[in-house]
């Protein structure tokens, strides 16, 4: 019987993927889902399995996680970016110090657990190419970005000792987020489909152009599973995957947004141009070839008029009018 601990378990893309895996082999995997706040566990779970509450650096917490080992661990927990860059310190503690108490874990079992952390395009910056090449060497512009990119090596580093199988996923900005508005730079871009499906107004604190590089939760955590079920011969010593992903403009989403939402939806939104939100977005690239992602089986989404549908279709809001 497999044992999964999930960081960022109380989080939407930590409950979908508990739920996903479950789902596959019920009562056939114990779970440890550990985030600041109460999580649930996923129907199915096996009956050992718990919830954790509490701080990542907090010692009796990460006992309790790893009290009875584990096979893989996916950590998801992050202070987002632009509370990141809000509170440096903050930030590096959860980002950089969590991960690396967490490796030190995995270390110390001497069993080499699956290790698989989402990282993100944060990780690169400066002047960039049109499209981003995987060999492309990070360069990032904000505290979460730099946090990020030290992880990468981190992980990298302890694949390489034999510590841990990490595989990283470069994430492209996860589109459609259920839920209210967090304190990622990238939040707006859930909120400018989410809100105006649900007959309310949305800022856009950015410029039409800007390019963005999306991915819809469906095919997130496609990503996470098929990350964890990987061959690690397929991998090598290079652990970092930049994942494949839409390229749109944030005008080309509320041009789908008005096809598949309709114009009242459409309407509601309210362009409002935040300097400092748009500074972060846009040193993030947004477009990326994923060659290397693509030839080991990761997918991509349609297109954007889909990822709406699927959102629409999983809350039974909105409607072309």
């Amino acid at each position: 019987m497999a044992r999964i601990l999930i960081t960022g378990g109380a989080g939407f893309l930590g409950r979908r993927l508990a739920e996903r895996i479950a789902a596959t082999e019920p009562g056939g995997t114990e779970f440890i889902v550990w985030d600041h706040v109460a999580g649930q566990l996923p129907t199915g779970a096996g009956s050992s399995s718990r919830v954790i509450v509490g701080d990542l650096l907090d010692a009796r917490r990460r006992a309790e996680a790893f009290a009875d080992g584990t096979d893989v661990v996916f950590h998801l927990a992050a202070v987002v970016s632009a509370q990141a860059e809000e509170d440096f310190d903050l930030g590096m503690r959860v980002n950089l110090d969590g991960t690396r108490v967490l490796l030190d874990a995995c270390r110390a079992m001497a069993t080499t657990p699956k290790f698989i952390m989402t990282s993100s395009v944060a990780v690169f910056g400066g002047d960039l190419p049109r499209r981003v090449p995987d060999q492309w060497p990070t360069q990032p512009r904000s505290s979460y970005g730099a946090a990020k990119a030290l992880c990468e090596l981190l992980v990298g580093e302890y694949s390489r000792r034999g510590f841990v199988d990490g595989r990283v996923l470069r994430l492209p900005t996860v589109v459609v987020r259920p839920g209210r508005p967090n304190r990622a730079a990238s939040s707006f871009a859930s909120s400018m489909i989410r809100e105006p499906l649900a007959g309310e107004a949305a800022a856009v604190p950015v410029m039409p152009e800007t390019p963005m590089w999306l991915m819809s939760p469906d095919r997130a955590v496609d990503a996470l599973v098929h990350a964890l079920e990987l061959d690690a011969d397929l991998l090598g010593l290079e652990r970092v995957i930049s994942l494949p992903g839409l390229s749109v403009t944030v005008g080309d989403m509320a041009s789908a947004l008005a096809r598949v939402g309709g114009a009242a939806a459409a309407a509601q939104l309210d362009w409002q141009f935040d300097p400092a939100i748009a500074t972060i977005v846009q040193s993030w690239p947004g477009d990326f070839e994923a060659t290397r992602a693509k030839e080991l089986g990761f997918r991509v989404d349609a297109n954007m008029d889909d990822i709406i549908r699927q959102h629409m279709s999983e809350t039974g809001t909105g409607g072309a009018q």
